[in-house]
């Protein structure tokens, strides 16, 4: 039995599926990861990117975050790519239970997904830091400069920078999924970035996969490692609808 079939068996027999996932989900929509030879971290700037993507930046550079915010981190034509369709199609099933996502671009809610949990927040909520009043994604790139509220506050990405503690909230409800799964697929992250990585701990299931372009630290632990383009294999071993 080759991988891809031995993953689709897998999710055939599963009924509580969570899906982690980091940036090589969307970088097949098109949007860089930071961390590869072609990523942000790679690339020459005035200031590194880890920097400028920082709470202290943000707050003593306002401008020039923006600048590189608008540039780098918003992608507002891209488009879901296979993966995110085909695990939209999988919760559609009644199989997924939770989508954790590293990513802040709002593409797997655009295919579909609806219980998803994003560890990082997301470009399309922005909030005045004065007033607190809510702003979609065109209150950031339609405007030049420091985007600001009528109340004259600036207007906040809702995302977490470097600094920045993850939302309670959301980890808890990440450690619930995790927990109760019977299967967790990890799929386009490195597992380098904490505490997220840290979350597999928690898993306590039967099927533990890892979708992934190359090795991670815990391929040792995984049932199935595939390495390969995560939107062909989980467009390969997810079932399509049932046309009734």
């Amino acid at each position: 039995m080759d991988k891809i079939q031995q993953l689709a068996e897998i999710i055939k027999a599963s009924d509580n599926i969570v899906f982690f996932g980091g940036a090589g989900v969307s970088t097949e929509s098109g949007i860089p990861d930071f961390r590869s030879a072609d990523g942000l971290y790679s690339q020459k700037y005035a200031y590194p990117p880890e920097q400028i993507v920082s709470h202290t930046f943000f707050k003593y550079h306002t401008e020039e975050f923006f600048a590189f915010y608008r540039e780098k981190m918003v992608y507002p034509k891209a488009k879901p790519s296979a993966a995110h369709i085909a695990l939209a199609r999988l919760e559609r099933q009644g199989k997924l239970k939770a989508v954790i996502t590293q990513n802040i671009d709002g593409l797997h809610q655009a295919a579909g997904s609806v219980n998803v949990l994003e560890l990082h927040g997301s470009v399309h909520r922005n909030f005045c830091m004065k007033c607190g009043k809510a702003f979609g994604l065109e209150s950031i790139t339609g405007v030049a400069g420091v985007p600001r509220c009528d109340c004259g506050g600036i207007i906040k990405p809702d995302v977490v920078l470097y600094e920045e503690s993850l939302d309670g909230d959301i980890i808890d409800a990440a450690v619930n999924a995790i927990s109760q799964a019977d299967t967790l697929i990890i799929g386009g992250t490195s597992l380098s970035v904490y505490p997220a990585a840290g979350f597999i701990n928690f898993f306590r299931g039967r099927h533990l996969v890892i979708i992934n372009a190359s090795p991670t630290p815990a391929d040792g632990k995984a049932e199935l490692v595939i390495n390969g383009k995560i939107g062909e294999v989980l467009a390969s071993s997810v079932p399509l609808d049932q046309v009734s």
